[in-house]
């Protein structure tokens, strides 16, 4: 490709490509932290009336500090779908609206982290799975069994070499430097499936979108989209993207599959060299099945509703109103064409269209007026009000948050006297006063601010006097819990 030719695909992409044109934009600084830090973390969807409030909370705070943002939040999030930064989609529980952010946008606000916080690519581990990949592309396609064999043969020499390396004691496990520099490897890879799910769902609307038109467009003469659909055939798994998909979440929905992965996560969160990691990356990797599994459900849903959508679209017969409606469209506008070189579009042509001022709603939408609706059964009784006192306020706070500060202030004692505690040792010397909302509030300052080790038993007594016990993954609190 020559530098003309380059030159003139990247101007077309300059002009085209959402991503461009969101890092072009005016207020990018401004744009890229508000969407990422609503949209881009666990919470990837967002219903609207929610997003407008966290935004305009948000701008509030940047007006203060000088930047000139005169809109309101939900004008910026209606300019920002217009962009192609947003997708709005209808909520599934409720009966509004929700915005997530476009494969573009999520492109965009993933290079610029990779700018802020950029990752050494030219690792060992990176280059020993590309090689090992490479030898197992290599392996797999050659078309001789023989060497096919060899070559396996050989791989299981070398494993059981290293079998007696590891008895005799000369094979020592992977160091803590090379053991952080896989896993964050490992992480690098995962945070990219975000992006790659909103990719799937949009070439699965085109897909749709493309398929609707063939339908369309289908004559006598080329029915076999119809007929397909008509036979039940699922035209969207069948595609080649709905096949890569199946291939996917069939690893990623098999049980065994599910378990090993699960297990593998837990003993690489077990090891020592896993402290290197802040608390996040430890986050994202214990809940990184989970993840998969939830997008995976969601793009199927994508899938099941549009090929639901599309053969009832065509079993009930409401492509042929849209194939009259669209021949009337072009029958116009080759009439008005063929119009156009006698009459100029701007001529006045005299005639009035009357047009109805009544908004048209459909009669289902109705609802009667029922008086019994209004009628009170019982005498309205006033309740007055009496003062409440700080100790109840507290103990209904109890009822329904974990006392952190309670926690806290548990932990911080116990290290005055020891350098480092367990959770079942800060139990054993403080009671359980919630109950388990003190273990799971204990577990999660542990993910938080401790240091993970091996799994440990606990017990306590339930609010409900009754005495319990488990076993949960220990974490060592080593200094103040803040």
């Amino acid at each position: 490709m020559t530098a003309l030719v380059r030159a003139h695909a990247l101007s077309r992409l300059l002009d085209e490509h959402v991503a461009w044109r969101m890092l072009r934009a005016d207020m990018a600084p401004v744009i890229v932290a508000i969407l990422s830090d609503h949209l881009g973390g666990e919470e990837r969807r967002i219903e609207s009336e929610d997003l407008y409030e966290r935004i305009d909370a948000d701008l509030d705070e940047l007006r203060a500090h000088g930047f000139d943002l005169p809109g309101t939040a939900k004008a910026y999030c209606a300019q920002w779908r217009a962009s192609g930064y947003l997708v709005r989609r209808p909520a599934e529980t409720s009966r509004g609206e929700t915005f997530e952010l476009s494969p573009a946008a999520l492109t965009a606000t993933r290079f610029l982290a990779q700018l802020a916080q950029p990752r050494q690519s030219a690792t060992e581990s990176r280059l020993t799975s590309i090689a090992a990949q490479l030898h197992r592309l290599a392996v797999d396609s050659d078309p001789d069994a023989r060497t096919r064999i060899a070559r396996l043969e050989e791989q299981r020499a070398q494993i059981d070499a290293e079998i007696e390396a590891i008895g005799r004691g000369e094979a020592p496990p992977l160091d803590q430097e090379r053991a952080v520099e896989r896993v964050r490897d490992v992480l690098a890879m995962a945070e990219d499936i975000p992006s790659d799910f909103a990719r799937v769902r949009a070439e699965f609307e085109g897909l749709n979108r493309d398929l609707r038109a063939r339908v369309l467009e289908s004559d006598a003469a080329q029915r076999a989209v119809l007929d397909d659909i008509f036979r039940g055939v699922n035209m969207i798994d069948e595609s080649d993207a709905g096949r890569s998909f199946s291939g996917f979440a069939g690893l990623v929905l098999d049980p065994e599959r599910g378990e090993e992965f699960e297990e593998d996560i837990r003993r690489v969160l077990e090891r020592d060299f896993t402290n290197a990691l802040s608390a996040a990356e430890r986050r994202f990797l214990r809940r990184l099945l989970r993840t998969l599994k939830e997008r995976s459900g969601e793009i199927h849903d994508v899938i099941t509703t549009f090929a639901r959508g599309l053969r009832r679209y065509v079993q009930s017969q409401e492509y042929e109103r849209d194939r009259v409606l669209r021949r009337e469209l072009r029958g116009a506008l080759a009439t008005g064409r063929a119009a156009s070189g006698r009459i100029k579009p701007y001529k006045p042509t005299r005639v009035g269209l009357s047009l109805s001022a009544v908004p048209m709603h459909s009669a289902g939408s109705l609802r009667l007026h029922d008086p019994a609706a209004y009628d009170a059964p019982e005498e309205v009784v006033t309740h007055e009000a009496a003062a409440v006192s700080i100790e109840e306020l507290r103990a209904l706070a109890r009822e329904t948050e974990i006392d952190f500060d309670e926690l806290t202030g548990n932990i911080n004692a116990a290290l005055q006297d020891v350098d480092e505690i367990s959770i079942a040792e800060v139990l054993a010397r403080f009671p359980a006063t919630q109950g388990v909302a003190s273990v799971v509030g204990l577990l999660a300052l542990g993910a938080a601010q401790g240091a993970a080790s091996a799994s440990e038993h606990v017990e306590w007594v339930g609010s409900d006097a009754v005495a319990r016990a488990a076993w949960i993954p220990s974490y060592r609190f080593t200094g103040r819990v803040l």
